[in-house]
C-alpha cells in the first residue's frame, strides 16, 4: 500500500494516515451466530447451588428434579430479563428450622412454570406442629414472588406441603399467577399460618384457577392495587380475605375483584379483617359470584378490631372500608356458625352495594354494628 501511494507522489505520513484509517474487517457472520446462541441457550440443572449460580447465563432454566439441601434457597431472583424457569419432576427441600424461603424469583417478564406431571413438595411435615408462625419450630415460607415486574407470569405449578405460608407476592406488578395448585390436605390439624396467597405492596396482580387446600387465608390481601382473583377453589382455610389491614408501611387496599370462586369446609367465606387501632383504608373492593359451603364460623365477616386471631370487639375508625360491592354471595353455613357478621366503627363503613346476597344455615348475629345502608346481617 506504502509503495503504491509514494508512486502516486504521496508522503509517508499521508500513506500512514490512510491505512491507520482502513475499516476493520466485519466479524464473521458464525461468530455473531454463535454468540446468539449461546444468549438463548437452555440450561438444565439438577443440582439447586449450580442453578443459582449459573442462572444469569440461561435464557431458559429447566429445574429438573432437583432435591435442596436443608436451609438453602432455591434462589432465581435477580434473573436477566424475559427468562423462563420450567420445573420438571419433583422438586424437594431438606429440613432444617429456619425462616426461608424454600423458593425466590425476581425480574422483569419472567416466565415461571411447571411441566405436566411436576411437584414442588415443601416437606412440611417435618415442621407442622400446630403452631405455624406463632411458636414452636421455625418453619420456612415457601415462595417468594418479589420484585417480579414487567409481564411476568407463575403458571402450572404443583404444591404440596407448606411448612407455613405459601406464596408471599410483595413489591410486584403486572403480575399474573395462574392454574396453581396448592395442597396442604396432609397436614390436618397440625398445619397453621399456612396461607395461600399473601399479597402486600402489589399492583396489577391477576390470580385464576387456583386450587387450594390449606389451614390458613386461601388469598389475603394487605395491601396494594389493581388485584383480581377469580375461578378459585380453597377448602380447608380461613377464606377470601382482604386484610388484616393496618399496622404496616403500607396500609391502603383499593381497586380488588374477587370473583366467581367457591369456599368449602372453611372457618370463613369472605372476610374483610382491619387492624383495630390501626390506620389505613379499604377501597373498591368487590366480591361477586361467591359460592359457600359448610362454612364452620362466617359466612360473610366485615370486622374492625382485628387483633390476630382474637378480636376486641370493639371496631375503631382508622381504616375505613368504603366503595365495597357484595354481590351474588351464597350458600350454607353449619348450624352453630353465624350468617353474617358486620362489625363497624361509627361512619367509618360507606357506599356499599349489598345485592344476591344469600347465606343460610347458620345464625343471625345480634352483634352487628353501624351497618351501611343496604347491608344487612
Amino acid at each position: 500500500m506504502v509503495r503504491i501511494l509514494k508512486a502516486l507522489g504521496l508522503g509517508l505520513s499521508t500513506a500512514s494516515m490512510l491505512v491507520a484509517a482502513a475499516p476493520m474487517p466485519t466479524a464473521a457472520p458464525e461468530l455473531k451466530n454463535a454468540v446468539a446462541l449461546q444468549k438463548r441457550a437452555s440450561c438444565t440443572f439438577t443440582d439447586a447451588a449450580a442453578a443459582s449460580k449459573s442462572k444469569a447465563s440461561c435464557a431458559t432454566i429447566v429445574l429438573d428434579n432437583i432435591a435442596v439441601p436443608s436451609g438453602t434457597t432455591l434462589d432465581m431472583t435477580k434473573l436477566t430479563d424475559g427468562t423462563k424457569v420450567i420445573f420438571e419432576g419433583t422438586t424437594t427441600w431438606g429440613y432444617e428450622e429456619w425462616s426461608g424461603p424454600l423458593f425466590s424469583v425476581s425480574g422483569k417478564d419472567i416466565e415461571v412454570s411447571g411441566s405436566s406431571g411436576n411437584s414442588l413438595d415443601g416437606n412440611g411435615a417435618k415442621w407442622w406442629d400446630g403452631k405455624g408462625t406463632n411458636g414452636g419450630k421455625t418453619k420456612p415460607k415457601f415462595f417468594y414472588a418479589h420484585s417480579l415486574t414487567g409481564n411476568s407470569s407463575i403458571s402450572g405449578l404443583n404444591i404440596i406441603n407448606s411448612p407455613v405460608q405459601t406464596f408471599s407476592i410483595n413489591d410486584a406488578t403486572g403480575l399474573t399467577v395462574s392454574d396453581v395448585t396448592i395442597d396442604n390436605s396432609a397436614a390436618g390439624d397440625l398445619g397453621h399460618n399456612t396461607d395461600a396467597f399473601d399479597i402486600g405492596s402489589s399492583t396489577d396482580i391477576t390470580i385464576s384457577g387456583a386450587n387450594v387446600k390449606n389451614q390458613d387465608d386461601c388469598l389475603a390481601i394487605n395491601s396494594g392495587t389493581g388485584i383480581t382473583f377469580t375461578g378459585g377453589t380453597c377448602s380447608g382455610g380461613h377464606g377470601l380475605s382482604i386484610g388484616s389491614v393496618g399496622g404496616r408501611d403500607d396500609n391502603v387496599v383499593s381497586d380488588i375483584t374477587i370473583s366467581s370462586s367457591t369456599i368449602s369446609d372453611s372457618a370463613n367465606g369472605v372476610r374483610i379483617k382491619t387492624i383495630s387501632g390501626a390506620t389505613g383504608s379499604v377501597k373498591g373492593v368487590t366480591y361477586k359470584d361467591i359460592t359457600l359451603s359448610n362454612i364452620s364460623d362466617y359466612g360473610i365477616v366485615i370486622e374492625q378490631d382485628y387483633e390476630n386471631g382474637s378480636p376486641t370487639g370493639t371496631p375503631t375508625a382508622g381504616v375505613p372500608i368504603t366503595d365495597l360491592t357484595i354481590s351474588g354471595i351464597k350458600g350454607t353455613v353449619a348450624s352453630d356458625a353465624t350468617n353474617i357478621y358486620i362489625l363497624c366503627a361509627s361512619g367509618a363503613c360507606s357506599g356499599w352495594t349489598w345485592e344476591n346476597v344469600e347465606v343460610t344455615g347458620g345464625k343471625t348475629s345480634a352483634k352487628c354494628s353501624n351497618l351501611p345502608s343496604g347491608a344487612s346481617c
